[in-house]
């Protein structure tokens, strides 16, 4: 397991302003995480290049994991700053949907929006589970498809080149 990718703050900072400024209207979101997908700066590398490229429009995340990292659960309309493996910001991203189930209650349409590898949903199991047995190794907890996961689909909103 590599260590935590340091994020540049202060350029996902200026990139949400960059956003903000185009969208006055929108009610202030003073905390908008600022994040990479994955857990290894290759990965993060290789999961932005699948949301920039066009297909990833989904992620998937352990409740457990947000819950031993102190971090909230998304909701509908909230932002996020994702970056790539250097901890560069990419892009702003807004949740659309979100639901809460059982790793084992994964659909072959999440799959197909998570956007990764062929798009199956027996490609999207063997990923998953792989990187959901490195983090429950990393926050103490035993891994199981039985675990809760947050399934969250979002859309690119910034820059405006690559927005949705």
């Amino acid at each position: 397991m590599s260590q935590p990718i340091e994020v540049d703050r202060a350029a996902a900072g200026q990139l949400w302003a960059d956003y903000r400024a185009s969208r006055p209207f929108l009610p202030d979101e003073p905390d908008v995480p600022v994040e990479c997908f994955g857990d290894s700066p290759e990965l993060a590398d290789e999961l932005i290049a699948f949301v920039i490229d066009g297909p990833k429009r989904a992620t998937a995340g352990l409740v457990a994991a947000y819950a031993a990292d102190g971090d909230e659960l998304s909701r509908i309309g909230a932002h996020w700053v994702a970056c790539d493996g250097s901890g560069a910001p990419r892009v702003v991203l807004r949740t659309h949907e979100l639901r809460v189930g059982p790793l084992h209650s994964v659909d072959a349409s999440f799959a197909w929006d998570e956007g990764e590898y062929d798009r199956s949903l027996e490609s999207w199991l063997d990923s998953h589970r792989r990187f959901f047995r490195r983090e429950c190794e990393r926050i103490g907890i035993e891994f199981s498809d039985d675990l809760e996961v947050v399934f969250e689909r979002f859309r690119i909103v910034w820059p405006p080149e690559l927005a949705d």
